[in-house]
């Protein structure tokens, strides 16, 4: 029975919320029309307010690896909630999930759990000056890290289908200190070292850039970081709060080769729930309160639901070898537009422009209005993409060949 209409909700939520939604590219600004409300999940699909089925290939952002309402992850949330939904002290779950993320990351001998990437981002921040003495962050064009002040600068995602360069808000001795440098560009990269490296902290990277759409580190461009990082004695952080266990059950960093100092982890790792966390070595970690000087806190970092479910997740994908057939469902959805749609994984962007992009500049160059388009030919046909072009799609354990089959069918009818 449906108790409002999308359009409905939205007038009600633009009265109370601003923008009427909790988070901006939720708004449909970049692509038009109304939001979709939706009113449940499950496996892959969603259902909104004006009772429709959709195949749903945004899963909460590239969070639910396993589909909506994954019974096991349900399953131990009830089972936690049931305990209490909340204590501001420490648990059993925290440290079972803890121990259990730690084993599946090779170079992480310590995690700090918080509730969500902005938070493990910022504490990465924070804690490589503090371990380094040195206050610059070097950065690439279009990586979203987060909305901490000093990532707001030449970021990604939302504000890039904003039509944002920046943020309003972000004081100006503050984007002084942040470095920014295309991504893929390692020349780029050389220059600012060799000029600042001595008060760089750290560099941040997302290992595979996915809020300028979906886009691929270049051979060599990682490696060329893990080296000048090295050399300068700053800081390698692999912000992997989208890769992080979505190409297989570790990180990006463990399944290429690259040990970075400090990992950021989020989405995945969480089941759904608002939970993230950072880790690293040992020495640096421990350079956290209480141990250390470097201070973050937070009431509900480890909250037992959120534990529960990241633990069930976490047990999931490593008896579950589910991440082959992702990788294959993806390249079904890439191969018959291999210029149109750059694939990794289970995770794919349909690029309108020239050519796949490499950077945030040739990122720029698709054409938003062709892509909003094929975001409404596609919902029309029931399929959900993430309502803009600069964010990426993903593809879950809960999707079928069938759901596949309806992605490209109706992909293929809209293009033509």
């Amino acid at each position: 029975m449906i108790k409002f209409s999308n359009k409905e909700l939205f007038e009600r939520a633009s009265a109370v919320i601003p923008g009427g939604v909790n988070s901006p590219v939720r708004s449909f600004r970049s692509v038009g029309g109304t939001p979709v409300f939706i009113t449940r999940g499950a496996g892959s699909k969603i259902y909104t307010s004006d009772g429709r089925e959709l195949i749903d290939f945004c899963m909460s952002w590239g969070a639910l690896l396993f589909g909506h309402a994954d019974p096991d992850i349900v399953g131990a949330v009830l089972k936690a909630a049931v305990d209490g939904t909340g204590f501001g002290a420490a648990t059993e779950r925290e440290v079972l999930f803890a121990e259990k993320l730690c084993s599946m990351i090779p170079y992480v001998d310590q995690v700090r759990c918080v509730s969500s990437g902005t938070e493990a981002v910022m504490t990465a921040i924070r804690l490589a000056r503090g371990a380094t003495g040195r206050d610059k962050i070097l950065k690439f064009d279009g990586c979203y890290h987060g909305h901490s002040d000093s990532m707001l600068v030449s970021a990604g995602s939302g504000l890039l289908t904003g039509g944002l360069s920046s943020s309003a808000g972000v004081p100006a001795a503050v984007a002084n200190d942040t470095l920014v440098a295309p991504y893929n560009d390692i020349e780029a990269v050389r220059e600012i070292m060799a000029a600042q490296g001595g008060s760089v902290a750290a560099i941040i990277v997302e290992p595979v850039a996915a809020n300028m759409g979906l886009v691929l580190p270049s051979p060599g461009f990682l490696e060329a970081l893990r080296a000048l990082t090295q050399q300068s004695g700053a800081l390698l952080i692999f912000d992997e709060v989208i890769t992080g266990f979505r190409f297989g059950p570790t990180t990006y960093g463990a399944l290429c080769g690259i040990e970075p100092d400090l990992t950021c982890l989020g989405k995945i790792i969480g089941g759904g729930l608002p939970l993230a966390a950072l880790g690293g070595r040992r020495k640096i970690m421990e350079q956290l309160a209480p141990l250390g000087p470097v201070y973050q806190a937070g009431t509900l970092s480890g909250n037992p639901l959120a534990v529960a479910a990241g633990l069930a997740a976490l047990e999931k994908m490593a008896q579950e070898n589910i991440f082959p057939n992702l990788g294959t469902f993806g390249k079904k959805v890439s191969s018959p537009w291999e210029k149109r749609v750059q694939e990794k994984g289970g995770a794919f962007t349909f690029f309108f422009c020239d050519g796949l992009p490499r950077n945030l500049a040739e990122a720029k160059q698709c054409d938003t209005k062709q892509y909003a388009a094929f975001f409404h030919g596609m919902l029309e046909r029931g399929i959900y993409l993430p309502p803009a072009q600069f964010e990426t799609a993903f593809i879950s354990a809960a999707h079928t060949d069938g759901d596949i089959a309806a992605l490209t069918a109706a992909a293929a009818d809209v293009l033509a």
